[in-house]
C-alpha cells in the first residue's frame, strides 16, 4: 500500500494550509500544470485515512477526464469507480466514484445519498457556472458531504451566477491557497515557459449585409467586423491558416530533433474545421493527425491513443480542455474563434506541463495577430519574462488584463445562422510573423536540476477488498473491472448461444455461483470468480 507521495514545495504548502483549514470548504488555484489532481488527491488520503470521510466523490468537466483521474487516484492506492449510475449499489473495493458536472446535473437526488459523510473533489470547479442547473445541482447532491475542495487553473468571477461552495469578495472568487504560473516559473522543473509567436496578414470578406472588407490585424475594427476578420484569416479557403501551419510544423520537426515523441496541438473551430486541417497537414506536409472533436463518442480513445503515441498533430474541437495530460505537447496553434480570457488560458495550460528528464523544454502557442489574443498573450508573457529574470523574487498576484483597441472579448461564433450563411471569405494571405524578442534560440537539452520534491508520509488508509492474486493488470482498478465485466460479458453470449439458454438465465446463474447480486456491483476479486465459473461452465461443453 502507497504510505508516502512525493510532492513538490507548493503542493505541500497547499496541504498543510488545507489540513489547518477550520471550515468544510476549500479552494485552490494552481497555474495548469502545476500537479493540482496530485494535491487533491493526497488531501484525500489524508481526510479518509483519519477517519475524516467515508468515502470519495470526484467531479470533474468532461467524461475523457474520468478515465484520467482514476488512474491518477489508483496511483495512491485510491480507487474510484468511473461507470457509477444512480440505483447501483458502490462496489466494496472502490473508495468512490469520478463523475462529471452534466451526470450531477441530472441525479443529484441519488448522488446526495453516496455524498452523505463523503469528501468531494470539485476539479475545475468554475464550469459549475456555465448552466444555472448545474450550481444548483451541486449544492443539493454535496451540502451534506464532510469536506469539499474545490479547484481551477484560472482565477475567475462569480458573473451572475455565484458558484456553491466558493468564498466570494467583490465579485471574485477568493481562493484558500493560489500559486500562479510565474510562481511556478520560479520554481523551475513545474511548468514550462510558453512563447507566442504571432502572425498578421491581409484579410478580405464578404460580411453578412453583403458589404465587402479588407483589413489586415493591425487596423481597428469594431467588435463585430474584428470577428469576420478573425474568421477569415482561420477559413480553409485562405492562405493564413496553411502558412501558420507550416511554420508550427517547422519548429514541431526542430523540436523532435531532440524529443522525438514532441507533439503538437491545433485547436479548432468546429469538427468540419477540424477535419480540414487535419487534410491540409497531411497534403502540404505528410504529416497524420489525430482529430478529436465533442461529438465524436471515440474522442476519448483518440486522445488516449494520441497520447501514448509519438504522432505529431492533434487536432482538436472542445475535447482538450483543463486537466487533460498530454505533457509531450510542445507547440500549439490557436486557430478558433474564440477569443475568451478563460479559453485562452486553458490551450495555454495545454502546454506549460512539465516533463522530467528532457532538461531546457520551452513550448509555443502560435496565435493570429488580433488585438484580443495580443493582449491575452502579452499577460501571459509579461509574467514569463518577470519570473525568468527574477528567480529569486515573488511577483505580485496576476493582474487582470486590461482592455486594448476598445474591443471587448467575445466568443467570435456567430450565434444567428442565416446570417452566418451570408458571410463568405474572399481572401487571407499571411504577412508578417512576428516572434517573441526572449524567446530561446536552438533547443538544447540541458543538466538536470536537482529534484526540489518532498516526500511526504500520508499514514494508512483503510482499503476496501484486495484483489485476488492473478486477476488482471490496469492503469486502475476501474479499468480492470471494464475488462472483467466485458470478459463476462463475452462468455455468458457464448454459454448462451451453446446452451440454448436465455442470456438472463446465464447471467442469473453465474451471479448465483459467484455469490453477487449482479456485475455492476461485484468487486474486482468476484468478477474474476464470476469469469471462473465461466470458463468452467464453457469447459464442460
Amino acid at each position: 500500500m502507497t504510505r508516502s507521495i512525493r510532492l513538490r514545495p507548493w503542493q505541500r504548502d497547499a496541504l498543510e494550509r488545507f489540513a489547518a483549514s477550520p471550515g468544510p470548504d476549500f479552494l485552490a488555484v494552481a497555474t495548469p500544470g502545476a500537479g493540482k489532481t496530485t494535491f487533491a488527491l493526497a488531501a484525500a488520503r489524508l481526510v479518509i485515512g483519519r477517519g475524516g470521510a467515508s468515502r470519495l466523490v470526484v467531479v470533474v468537466p468532461t467524461a475523457h477526464l474520468k478515465r484520467q483521474w482514476a488512474r491518477a487516484a489508483a496511483r495512491l492506492d485510491l480507487h474510484l469507480e468511473t461507470l457509477w449510475s444512480p440505483g447501483r449499489p458502490l462496489p466494496a473495493d472502490m473508495h468512490g466514484i469520478v463523475t462529471t458536472y452534466q451526470q450531477v446535473a441530472t441525479q443529484a437526488p441519488a448522488l446526495a445519498q453516496l455524498a452523505r459523510g463523503a469528501f468531494v473533489v470539485l476539479d475545475e470547479v468554475h464550469h459549475a457556472g456555465d448552466e444555472r442547473a448545474w450550481a444548483e445541482a451541486l449544492r443539493a447532491a454535496f451540502s451534506a458531504g464532510r469536506g469539499r475542495l474545490s479547484l481551477s487553473g484560472t482565477p475567475f468571477r462569480s458573473d451572475t451566477r455565484a458558484i456553491p461552495f466558493v468564498r466570494y469578495e467583490d465579485g471574485e472568487a477568493r481562493p484558500d491557497f493560489e500559486y500562479g504560473y510565474g510562481e511556478a516559473l520560479v520554481d523551475r522543473r513545474v511548468v514550462r515557459p510558453v512563447y507566442f509567436p504571432r502572425t498578421n496578414g491581409l484579410m478580405e470578406w464578404s460580411a453578412p449585409d453583403g458589404s465587402l472588407h479588407s483589413a489586415s490585424f493591425d487596423d481597428p475594427l469594431a467588435n463585430a467586423r474584428a470577428n469576420q476578420r478573425l474568421r477569415t484569416a482561420l477559413s480553409l479557403e485562405g492562405e493564413w491558416l496553411p502558412e501558420v501551419l507550416a511554420a508550427a510544423d517547422a519548429r514541431l520537426q526542430a523540436i523532435r530533433r531532440h524529443q522525438p515523441d514532441a507533439g503538437g496541438l491545433v485547436i479548432a473551430t468546429d469538427q468540419e474545421h477540424a477535419r480540414g486541417i487535419a487534410e491540409l497537414l497531411r497534403r502540404r506536409h505528410g504529416r497524420s493527425a489525430i482529430v478529436a472533436t465533442s461529438d465524436d463518442p471515440l474522442a476519448s480513445a483518440r486522445i488516449s491513443r494520441f497520447a501514448e503515441s509519438s504522432d505529431p498533430w492533434l487536432v482538436a474541437v472542445r475535447m482538450v480542455s483543463e486537466g487533460v495530460d498530454l505533457p509531450r505537447l510542445r507547440v500549439g496553434v490557436f486557430a478558433t474563434t474564440t477569443t475568451t480570457e478563460l479559453f485562452f488560458r486553458q490551450a495555454v495550460g495545454r502546454l506549460v506541463r512539465w516533463q522530467a528528464g528532457l532538461g531546457r523544454q520551452s513550448a509555443y502557442l502560435f496565435i493570429p495577430d488580433d488585438a484580443r489574443l495580443r493582449r491575452l498573450a502579452g499577460g501571459v508573457a509579461e509574467r514569463r519574462r518577470h519570473q525568468l529574470r527574477r528567480s529569486e523574487e515573488e511577483g505580485e498576484g496576476e493582474t487582470r488584463p486590461r482592455d486594448a483597441d476598445g474591443l471587448d472579448e467575445d466568443d467570435v461564433g456567430e450565434r444567428d445562422e442565416e446570417q452566418l450563411s451570408l458571410f463568405s471569405v474572399i481572401s487571407a494571405v499571411a504577412t508578417d510573423a512576428v516572434l517573441p524578442d526572449d524567446e530561446p534560440g536552438e533547443e538544447e537539452l540541458a543538466p538536470p536540476e536537482d529534484d526540489p520534491s518532498l516526500l511526504l508520509d500520508l499514514g494508512g488508509l483503510p482499503l476496501p477488498g484486495r484483489p485476488a492474486t492473478g486477476v488482471m493488470e490496469a492503469a486502475s482498478r476501474a479499468e480492470a473491472k471494464e475488462q472483467l465485466r466485458l470478459a463476462n460479458q463475452q462468455a455468458a453470449r457464448s454459454i448462451a448461444r451453446r446452451t440454448g439458454w436465455s442470456h438472463a438465465q446465464v447471467n442469473a446463474e453465474l451471479n448465483r455461483l459467484a455469490g453477487v447480486g449482479g456485475v455492476g456491483e461485484a468487486t474486482l476479486e468476484e468478477l474474476a470468480t464470476r469469469l471462473r465459473h465461466a470458463e468452467a461452465w464453457q469447459a464442460r461443453g
